[in-house]
């Protein structure tokens, strides 16, 4: 499988590292960018990476695979290689042509130290790490003149030692001290051994028909390349949401990561899906993102947590039944933060504060102003409740599984009685104390989530959510559900959460219509949100209408919900 690095990273479980090619800072030029992700960082971008000849830097063709990325010549003669056999090294190798690594820009506090005959030593302060260049065969040569209290530049080229000759070095990125080593085995063995990683990574992951093989092994990918070591704030690999941009974990999105791990891996699936919960605060809260650097707590995400919970325990009972205890416990603080921290009003329905609560930043239903009782959210509180309910049972909790129960089929109640107006649900906000009303002119998917409750709800609820869910043209596109009707006035091509194919918002909906037996309309949206993550990649998200993809074009929730949703509906 080959893949194109302008879109998809060259990456590998556990690093830091990426290398994509990207247009230069400050240039319509494009270039090979060796980027290192911590969140801290003011720059990710480490070193352009470049093929040089005679001096001089060469155009050059990229041809990427999940153990190996080459560089070739435009006009031929000569290649480089690059692997990462390990998470903090890469392996350099190349005959023909020299290989450069040059920061686009040194910060002010940016420097390059000879540390013996042959190895360098480079404080990139702007990408928060460190680096050891080491030549292996060849040599190294490094310009980088001192200026002030910092490099003017760093320029390291990897060069054969004469014509004819070869080259191999290695990069490692360090964060303190240095320990002396050698780069053992040859480049060769190094490439065998990341394609053993991913193929026993792929082995794990959910099977689908052949029509997505092709899809299921570049999905695999984007999810096994977008790992990283337990490091910082991460007490656990995990599993970020893209090595392009979106270089964080978000409180919903990881549960996505979970279900699609949780069949073939549940050990790896348990890690995801606790991965915030290490972070969970006093009053129960979970941050809305994390990386390895920060959290951020200015907003929350939606509890699908008990859900997603519930969806792993299935895929994997014998195995993850038993780590029951450890999320008991987080799980309940999460469903009372909700409860007594969500509901100024006090009427027993929780609300969002804001778009990005939702998860869905800036959908139409918040155009008017916040907070925004979403029936969403009441709907996944009582998926949680229940999942509380069987947990308390299992763990020998009977008075509180009883009281999880009653708890769930009275927010059930509260939310009918409060949401449902006959036709549809509503997303009421409260523009006054106590005054509900709801934006007009809108026509967002989001009041149709609630369907994620199946059988729970009533028939001729589940009829009406069912059959606008069925209608072509509103929700219902070629390439899967819009999150905004088309015919809306609202409706935006590249809008976000105001038109665009999402996949954790088909996944909700297709999992509550397959439970209430609508198995059909579920497998044909699956169908066409899959055939559209084949043609189009596994982006944040897709347009509507043509299926091309926007955003970030490589997210690993896309890819997650893509591999469950084929194998549960498609017969994989």
């Amino acid at each position: 499988m080959n893949f194109d690095v302008r879109r998809v990273p060259f990456s590998r479980w556990g690093s830091y590292f990426a290398l994509s090619l990207w247009k230069k800072p400050k240039s319509e030029e494009e270039s090979l960018q060796l980027r290192v992700l911590h969140g801290d960082s003011s720059s990710k971008t480490a070193f352009l990476v470049e093929l040089v000849k005679d001096g001089v830097p060469v155009p050059s063709k990229v041809v990427a695979s999940p153990e190996l990325l080459r560089l070739e010549p435009e006009s031929g003669g000569g290649s480089a290689e690059i692997c990462i056999p390990e998470p903090r090294v890469l392996r350099l190798r190349g005959s023909g042509v020299a290989l450069r690594l040059s920061e686009p820009d040194t910060g002010a506090y940016d420097n390059a130290i000879a540390r013996d005959g042959s190895r360098w030593e480079i404080n990139s302060f702007s990408t928060r790490a460190r680096y050891i260049l080491a030549p292996l065969a060849g040599r190294l040569e490094v310009d980088a003149p001192w200026q002030t209290l910092k490099c003017g530049h760093v320029s390291a080229t990897f060069a054969p030692d004469g014509p004819g000759g070869s080259f191999e070095g290695a990069v490692e990125e360090f964060s303190t001290g240095w320990q002396e080593r050698a780069y053992e085995g040859s480049f060769d063995s190094c490439v065998r051994k990341v394609a053993l990683e991913f193929r026993t990574w792929l082995d794990k992951m959910p099977s689908v028909p052949d029509e997505f093989a092709a899809a299921r092994e570049l999905a695999s990918y984007v999810c096994w390349s977008c790992v990283v070591e337990p490091r910082g704030h991460f007490r656990r690999p995990a599993m970020l949401m893209s090595k392009n941009w979106m270089t964080n974990v978000w409180s919903w999105d990881h549960c996505f990561n979970a279900m699609a791990l949780a069949g073939g891996d549940p050990e790896a699936a348990w890690d995801q899906l606790m991965i915030v919960f290490d972070h969970q605060d006093e009053t129960g809260a979970l941050p809305d993102s994390v990386n390895d650097a920060y959290f951020v707590w200015g907003f929350s995400k939606p509890p699908i947590h008990g859900w997603a919970l519930s969806k792993m325990l299935a895929a994997s009972p014998k195995k993850l039944w038993r780590r029951a205890r450890e999320i008991y416990r987080p799980l309940s603080r999460w469903t009372e933060w909700w409860l007594a921290f969500r509901d100024y009003d006090k009427d027993g329905v929780p609300q969002y504060n804001h778009g990005n609560d939702s998860g869905w930043d800036n959908a139409t239903v918040f155009d008017e102003g916040c907070p925004v009782e979403g029936p969403d959210l009441s709907a996944y509180l009582v998926i949680q409740m229940e999942t509380l309910s069987e947990l308390a049972a299992r763990l020998g909790k009977r008075r509180d599984a009883k009281l999880w129960r009653a708890r769930a089929s009275e927010l059930l109640k509260k939310l009918l009685a409060h949401s449902w107006r006959g036709e549809a649900f509503i997303a009421p906000h409260a523009r006054r104390p106590l005054e509900h009303e709801c934006v007009s002119g809108a026509d967002s998917l989001l009041p149709y989530l609630p369907v994620v409750l199946g059988h729970r709800l009533p028939g001729e609820i589940l009829s009406k959510l069912a059959a606008a869910l069925r209608e072509e043209g509103r929700f219902l596109t070629p390439h899967g559900l819009a999150t905004e009707s088309p015919r809306s006035p609202r409706y935006k091509p590249d809008g976000y959460w105001r038109g665009p194919i999402w996949a954790p918002s088909t996944m909700i909906v297709v999992d509550g219509l397959a439970d209430a037996g609508e198995k059909e309309l579920a497998r044909e949206i699956v169908l066409r949100f899959a055939r559209t993550c084949a043609r189009s990649g596994f982006a944040e998200n897709f347009d509507a209408l043509t299926g091309a993809p926007l955003c970030d074009p490589a997210y690993t929730w896309t890819a997650s919900a893509f591999l469950v949703m084929a194998h549960e509906h498609l017969g994989g």
